[in-house]
Order: C-alpha cells, then structure tokens, then sequence
C-alpha cells in the first residue's frame, strides 16, 4: 500500500478549480458496467482487477503500469474533479479516493480489449476535496454516450483492497466538445459517426435521470482538439 501511494502526497491540498457554491444534490448512481476491473466480475473466465496492482494510483492515467508500457492517444483532457458530502454545507471529502475509468479513443477497454491497463486511475482528495487526473478525451462506441466511470472510497485503502464503494456512477461529455474533438481527429473517426445516432437523452444510462440530475452528471468543459481541454465536475456523495 505504501508503494502504491508513494510520493503523491495523499493527504494534502492541491491547487483545483473554483467550483460555485449552494446546496448539493446527490451524484445518482449508475452500473459500474461490464468493464470494471475491479474484481468483482468475470470476462473470460478472469476476474480483472486493476485496483491490486502496484502503480494504479497516480495522476496520470494515459500510461499502463504494473509492468505494462502502452500508452493511450487521443485529444488530452485534465479533468479537475471535487468530492463533497452531499447537502447544504457541501462539505469536502478529504481522504476519499476516486477509481476512474474509459475507453480510449476508438472505443477500447484496457484489460478486456487488449493487454494494457491504461486509462484506469485512483486518485485521493486533498484537504478541499479536490482531485485532479491526465487523460485522453473519451471516445463514443455504439450505444453510449461519451462518459467515464467511477466508483468512490472512504479511504485509498479501501479503493485497493476490494471494499464497497460508498458510490458507484458515470458522468457525461457535452454534445459540442465531443463533437469537436471526433471531428477534428482521425482516432475518433468512429466516434463521430457514433455520436451522430446518440442523444444523452436516449443513452441507456442516462435517460432515467431528470435535468437536474444530468446537469450534475455532465463534465463542464474548455478547451480546442488543437489545444487540449480541461473539465471540472462536482461529485456530491450521501455520506
């Protein structure tokens, strides 16, 4: 477990996003879907789990670890997140890990669609809550609309000693920056066309949540696909 958290300076405030204040409605919870890597599902006959292996906390999430050495391309994307108690005072969750993952530009899972753990992240709250990772802009494969998933943890041990999250959900890339990036790269060819069947009103998850509710599920963005793109959510939790 010291390996795993050695020189990320867990436990302390980052510099982050100013994000508004008011009351916090609480992020719903979604499936964690067929591509956790956690270990609490089979695919093959394996139990995939990123969480055990030496390296999966980091920043960074575009490179494997544990020994593997591929690296995800795509548009980059920094994504600022805040983990907070769920209510009035929005109170940050210090100490609290965040296990992120994605496909890859062209749809991909690491792990179940080829032998990489790339785009596959834990990272702890500083002190205000915040948390931040390096990525790629997600790509949209048949189906879904462009997200990443999570599940959220009392503790950094608990995230990689397989205990229950306290929640388990996905949030949303807005229509127009996804747009942008599909069209403006080659690796999301397909995305674009993907996307141009889609709505997040009519994505599988998605659509049984109320406009509040996908407004808290979707990543507020900036950026260009020449320049990269930065995001910010908010992750309200019941606590």
């Amino acid at each position: 477990m010291l390996g795993l958290m050695a020189g990320l300076g867990i436990g302390t405030a980052a510099a982050g996003p100013a994000f508004a204040l008011g009351e916090c409605l609480p992020m719903p919870s979604e499936t964690a879907g067929p591509f956790p890597a956690n270990g609490t599902r089979t695919r093959g006959g394996l139990a995939y789990n990123a969480l055990d292996q030496a390296g999966v906390i980091r920043s960074d999430m575009r490179t494997s670890f544990g020994g593997m050495t591929s690296v995800a391309e795509g548009v980059p994307l920094e994504m600022d997140l805040e983990l907070v108690s769920a209510g009035a005072d929005c109170t940050p969750l210090a100490g609290y890990a965040i296990y992120l993952w994605h496909c890859d530009a062209i749809g991909r899972y690491s792990m179940y669609d080829m032998d990489d753990n790339y785009l596959r992240a834990v990272g702890v709250a500083g002190a205000d809550g915040k948390v931040s990772f390096t990525t790629v802009f997600p790509g949209c494969y048949p189906g879904r609309w462009p997200h990443v998933h999570f599940e959220v943890f009392e503790t950094p041990l608990a995230a990689v000693s397989g205990a229950k999250p306290v929640l388990t959900s996905q949030w949303a890339f807005t229509e127009e920056h996804s747009q942008d990036v599909y069209s403006a790269d080659d690796l999301y060819a397909q995305s674009a066309n993907n996307l141009s069947r889609l709505s997040m009103r009519r994505d599988s998850i998605f659509r049984d949540n109320n406009d509040a509710q996908m407004e808290l599920q979707t990543m507020q963005t900036s950026g260009s696909p020449k320049a990269g793109y930065t995001g910010q959510i908010r992750i309200p939790i019941k606590v």
